[in-house]
């Protein structure tokens, strides 16, 4: 079982106060889930203290260590929030809370609403320490799940590999999503995993020793030209990054020059122009291979170069080079260099503006305020450490719906509908509907198919009958009553929320013809009457 010590000993440069808080953290766990066992048959508390240890190891800060102690003590313990919030503060139980209401949403497959899902965690998660600390726990129950019942486990797997993986690449966390990728893989193809694995295997042990010798050679030329202070490691592909791959290639190995990659790390920008040269200097580059992800960095804030070289000794071999703190950020993503306490001053003026933080929602047009303002404080920061850059894949959100249309109706219902805050609810079978704060049962018809709203007799939501003008709640699951006699009113132009549900209704009425983006299908369950 991990010790308080072992987490200690992972945490950077923690005050004497930061010791004190994890160490009281860990006795309350140990204390709340004492007689507790996991499926494996272990203490219960061999989760949230190894769930702590990954979030030490990923540079988070005391309070999230201590969350990360604590995040099953309320749904599984045997202690109160209100204890928690004695003991430890609103700001622990604030992130407790969190992953306990992000554990209540389950994948169930529907891979067309993956997207969805993975922007209703982030939207509901209210602070990016919440999904980290979850992404800690998943990676933990990731590498137990063979102990869990086997009907569950493709299911979690699933979940792991098409939500959280792409959530933890969203915060750049690189190093997190390998590992839950290949953790995820075997159990959602047994037979395609073991395949790679012998593919990479034989291919590695082809590449080992001459890998060696270049990393020698490339040492030494840089040496020559007075580079000393820098360090190399061979970088293994994931299985599961492998896979896909190999399917773009139609499984042809010969295809793949990066199953290992020699990795290059150098103290500056400068350094690691200096470097490329001196690599092509030594070994012919491939034309077309090179990818300069320093000047062009990936949406998720990754930064790097890319070569790809002819070697006598290793074949075709791609080397990266990087700078410590590039690579500290591939590995580590959004945690490497967001301490939400020096976020927090620095945005304390503009959270007052949505009441929470950043993540309290995703308001597409608040985003894109946000931005500027956030890029400023970044370079008004400094380029140290704790530089509070927000990474680019937030800005991509502001445009997640910028679909281009000419008319004037269509811009108004954009602005309406997407650059406002969201909720996100869900079909009986668990699909995902996302829709403007504020919404109603009619707008949920109508998101799902014009000719279901436009027969629309009833709605539940959670199992209860509620009226036409309930406003929908984030999580909340709604099932619409269908019947061929059922027809809009006038009265329903009041209660909807979305205009796309407007133009529809005034369609049925006789007022308008919709566009055809208001016919637009999306999957639905209802049930029929």
């Amino acid at each position: 079982m991990t010790t308080v010590k072992e987490i200690i000993g992972e945490m950077v440069a923690p005050s004497s106060e930061d010791i004190a808080l994890v160490e009281k953290a860990y006795e309350c766990a140990k204390k709340t889930h004492e007689g507790q066992v996991r499926y494996s048959g272990e203490p219960y508390f061999t989760h949230p203290a190894a769930t702590a240890k990954i979030l030490a190891e990923y540079g988070m800060d005391a309070t999230t260590i201590a969350a990360g102690l604590l995040h099953d003590a309320v749904e599984d313990g045997c202690i109160s929030r209100v204890n928690i919030e004695k003991e430890f503060g609103k700001e622990l139980l604030f992130i407790v809370d969190g992953v306990t209401k992000l554990g209540t949403h389950k994948y169930r497959g529907a891979e067309r609403h993956a997207e969805s899902l993975r922007r209703l965690l982030v939207a509901t998660a209210s602070d990016i320490r919440v999904l980290i600390v979850k992404l800690a726990d998943r990676k933990h129950n990731m590498q137990t799940l063979e102990y869990v019942p086997e009907h569950k486990r493709r299911r979690i797997a699933l979940e792991t590999l098409e939500i959280y993986a792409p959530i933890a690449d969203r915060l750049g966390i690189g190093k997190m999503k390998n590992t839950l990728e290949d953790l995820a893989f075997p159990f959602v193809d047994p037979d395609a995993a073991a395949h790679v694995a012998e593919v990479r295997k034989l291919k590695t042990k082809e590449t080992e020793d001459g890998l060696a010798k270049v990393r020698k050679e490339l040492k030494q030329q840089l040496a020559k030209k007075g580079l000393t202070t820098f360090r190399t490691d061979i970088r293994m592909k994931g299985l599961w990054s492998l896979h896909q791959k190999l399917k773009r290639k139609h499984d042809d190995i010969n295809l793949i020059h990066d199953i290992a990659a020699l990795r290059v790390i150098v103290p500056t920008i400068e350094d690691c122009y200096a470097t490329l040269g001196t690599v092509h200097a030594l070994y012919k580059p491939l034309p077309g291979e090179f990818k300069d992800y320093i000047a062009f960095q990936k949406p998720n804030g990754y930064q790097s170069l890319h070569t790809t070289v002819v070697t006598p000794e290793a074949g075709i071999v791609e080397i990266q080079i990087r700078t410590e703190e590039m690579h500290r950020r591939a590995q580590f993503g959004i945690a490497s260099h967001m301490s939400y306490k020096q976020l927090g001053k620095e945005v304390e003026k503009l959270e007052e503006k949505v009441q929470k933080n950043m993540f309290s929602s995703l308001s597409f047009s608040w985003i894109r305020s946000l931005i500027p303002s956030l890029m400023k404080v970044s370079k008004d920061g400094g380029g140290g450490s704790g530089v509070t850059k927000v990474p680019p894949w937030l800005a991509e959100l502001a445009d997640a719906h910028a679909e281009v249309i000419g008319s004037e109706d269509f811009v108004d219902g954009l602005k309406e509908d997407f650059f406002s805050h969201r909720v996100f609810v869900f079909t009986p079978k668990g699909d995902v509907i996302d829709l403007p704060t504020a919404s109603t049962p009619i707008d949920f018809a109508y998101a799902i198919h014009s000719d279901l709203g436009d027969h629309l007799q009833g709605a539940k939501v959670n199992g209860k009958l509620v009226s036409f003008d309930t406003v929908l709640g984030n999580g909340e699951i709604v099932e619409i009553l269908r019947r061929d006699g059922a027809h809009p009113s006038p009265k329903w132009l009041e209660i909807a929320r979305t205009s796309l549900a407007r133009r529809c209704i005034r369609s049925a009425l006789g007022m308008t013809e919709p566009t055809k983006k208001s016919r637009r299908h999306r999957s639905h369950h209802v049930n029929k009457k």
